[in-house]
């Protein structure tokens, strides 16, 4: 199973005073068990775009294709995409609407045509996975916490055995410890199943620690499209549209290198070219009173960020590109030690030196 979502268009109104493009030409893969975060500002056309997802609303241009077949083709059954495709809508309490809890998750099922065993078979598999108590089944659903009919509402979903379930916003107006919980519960849930996530949010904190790929929409346009280590690195541009990436997903290396020249700060520094070839000795205050032979670039192209986070490139030849490549090296977990020809050895510093060090 894969959605193909093929340069998507929307515009509401057309032909009116109030016509607004929704969605500009967006373009994505979603596959099979994939657990998705899209987050974007209020407006920024998250909700437009989940709803084409399963035939809710219809693109005003581009296409849509599940599974290989073109869900706006004349012969497609809308009808089975949206069993496969849940969407369990912001504020999905306000939907619930049986005297007790199995009922309303039975409602579902019960609609595909599926006989009674059948239909409460999948009810209490459901429930069981939303992790909601069995003394709950049948109590009214509005006698419950917001959490709790949260859990209820996506178990009422999960009853239809979707292959894809889309979350709208699932944690708003709950307190953190609920938001916790239901976070954790979808979670686990897609761990247990397999089933592919898709996670809807304003909150960058929501899907950070749990999504395992982030889309970001914004003015209708899908503008990152990557990992979160990968999204989060464009933390200035989040902020710029008011998504403040998390401390956590961003990721800061940071070196300071002074070969008597005064100090080059690099934060998140990355090699981008090396040439020729230097042959010398290295030490490391990681390995005291030892050095060894290692050959590094004679000359290394280095991009970062400086300390004012603006981008900088420094160039260095011989020492300075060695000290660039031993430095970088640190940050990803390797020491000299792995480079060295032959043996270490070990190598004395006079008084004087000790003393300045």
């Amino acid at each position: 199973m894969s959605i193909i979502v093929d340069k998507i268009s929307y515009t509401y109104e057309i032909g009116t005073g109030f016509e607004r493009q929704a969605l500009k030409e967006v373009s994505c893969v979603i596959e099979k068990g994939e657990f998705i975060g899209l987050i974007g500002h209020t407006g920024s056309g998250k909700s437009t775009f989940i709803q084409h997802l399963n035939g809710l609303v219809k693109a005003t241009s581009g296409a849509i294709y599940y599974d290989g077949e073109d869900i706006y083709d004349k012969d497609f059954d809308m009808r089975k995409l949206r069993s496969k495709v849940g969407l369990v809508f912001q504020y999905p309490e306000h939907q619930l609407f049986e005297t007790d809890i199995f009922k309303d998750v039975c409602f579902g099922p019960k609609n595909l045509g599926l006989d009674r065993a059948e239909t409460e078979l999948r009810a209490f598999e459901a429930l069981r996975l939303v992790g909601l108590d069995e003394s709950l089944y049948y109590q009214s659903p509005f006698d419950l916490s917001g959490g709790q009919k949260r859990r209820v509402a996506i178990a009422g979903v999960l009853a239809m055995k979707p292959e894809v379930l889309i979350l709208d916003e699932p944690t708003a107006g709950l307190d953190p410890k609920g938001r916790d919980d239901i976070l954790d519960c979808v979670k686990k849930l897609q761990k247990e199943t397999g089933i592919t996530v898709i996670l809807v949010s304003h909150s960058v904190e929501d899907v950070a620690k749990y999504v395992d790929r982030i889309m970001v929409m914004n003015d209708g346009i899908l503008m990152y499209n990557g990992t979160p280590k990968e999204v989060f690195a464009h933390y200035k541009e989040l902020e710029k549209i008011g998504l403040a990436a998390p401390q956590v997903g961003i990721l800061k290396r940071i070196v300071v290198i002074d070969i008597g020249e005064g100090p080059i700060i690099l934060v998140n520094p990355e090699i981008l070219e090396t040439a020729g070839e230097q042959t010398g000795e290295e030490g490391c205050l990681s390995l005291p009173g030892k050095s060894g032979t290692v050959t590094r670039p004679n000359y290394v192209k280095v991009k970062a960020l400086n300390e004012e986070m603006e981008e900088v490139v420094y160039e260095g030849e011989g020492l300075l590109a060695r000290a660039f490549c031993h430095e970088i090296d640190h940050l990803d977990g390797h020491l000299y030690v792995e480079k060295v020809e032959g043996e270490l050895h070990s190598v004395e510093y006079d008084d004087e030196f000790d003393e300045e060090d």
